[in-house]
């Protein structure tokens, strides 16, 4: 019986939950866990072709599988770069038939926080790049690949595996999503109404006029008015002052739910609330009408502990028959908490 061997990754302390997706799309009996950094990276054995196995799960992409990478080899190794060499070389060998001269590949290498003695990534790159050269006719890139190599090092074991980017679930190691923070940047927010943009595909640039529901410092609120949208920004706490005389902004100090707007006036909704699911589901459904119908509502939801998947649930539950959930996906700029994207009925 044919099986794949891929390593997943999710937020840290989300693994389980990750994990019992998989369990769910695959049946128990058909899916193995070893972990690699508990909590948060693993690998997954399923009795399928690999093919077939990543077809399943980007068909049904998890909300807590944040990325995952394919093992077409695992070689036993002292951790050293000697060792590694020899083994990368290998891989090269092997993957000459099926990679086109010329192609754009990352070499995106990792390994726990905790295997303080291994070698770096970028060590490992450094041997990488030459050989994707010199073996396969390659052209090393860090972004816009053809294909991705995946390296994931522990102190007993060296993981080599080579996929399409869109295979991967993100196309940055690990599903880390960096962004390098700007001066003036209002608050680090910003990173998540980044990320949402996307993961889920959007072009905030091509919405006119978002409503900004618990605003405060303005992260998100900025993001869109750089986009050129206009924003009415609605919290009783104040917006950084960088913010407040901008063209595009209508700033209403006031609660949400002392707030009235014209039915339909806005075609995007953005919430990132520190509030329980079933506060925020109440307070967005109350100011639903001022989304027009086909709108993007874009919100975080603050998790349970230990109970993920029914707060999910009641989110969905909550929101029935005003919104349709497209996509949730805990981000790599979530933390206790995942991020939604649905479409106003």
């Amino acid at each position: 019986m044919s099986e794949a061997m891929l390593i997943g990754t999710s937020n840290r302390g989300y693994a389980q939950q990750a994990q019992e997706e998989l369990r769910r799309l695959f049946s128990p009996a058909a899916v193995r866990f070893a972990w690699l950094a508990p909590g948060e990276t693993f690998t997954f054995t399923v009795e399928l072709e690999r093919e077939e196995a990543v077809r399943r799960v980007l068909a049904a992409e998890p909300v807590f599988l944040r990325h995952m990478c394919p093992v077409d080899a695992q070689t036993s190794w002292n951790g050293t770069l000697e060792e590694a060499a020899a083994a990368l070389k290998s891989a090269m060998e092997a993957y000459r038939p099926f990679v086109p001269t010329g192609s754009a590949i990352a070499v995106q290498a990792r390994k726990p926080e905790t295997e303080t003695g291994l070698p770096s990534p970028s060590a490992i790159k450094s041997i990488i790049d030459p050989l994707l050269e010199s073996q396969l006719s390659a052209v090393p890139v860090v972004r816009q690949a053809d294909w991705i190599l995946s390296v994931y090092m522990t102190g007993e074991s060296l993981f080599t595996g080579l996929s399409r980017p869109a295979h991967n679930l993100s196309d940055w190691a690990g599903g880390a999503v960096r962004f390098r923070k700007e001066d003036g940047q209002v608050s680090r927010a910003k990173f998540k109404l980044l990320e949402a943009e996307l993961a889920f595909g959007l072009d905030f640039g091509q919405y006119k006029h978002a409503l900004d529901i618990g605003a405060a410092p303005g992260g998100w609120t900025s993001l869109l008015l750089e986009r050129g949208l206009a924003v009415t920004a609605v919290d009783p706490a104040k917006l950084d002052a960088s913010l407040v005389k901008h063209p595009k902004l209508t700033y209403l100090a006031k609660k949400a739910d002392e707030v009235v707007f014209v039915s339909g006036q806005f075609d995007l909704l953005v919430c990132d609330m520190s509030w329980s699911h079933r506060q925020m589901t109440k307070l967005v459904r109350e100011l639903m009408y001022a989304l027009k119908p086909g709108g993007t509502a874009i919100i975080t939801v603050k998790l349970m502990h230990k109970k993920a998947f029914q707060t999910i649930r009641e989110v969905v539950d909550d929101f029935a028959g005003t919104m349709t959930l497209q996509q949730a996906k805990q981000l790599f700029h979530n933390r206790d908490e995942l991020t939604l994207f649905l479409i106003r009925q």
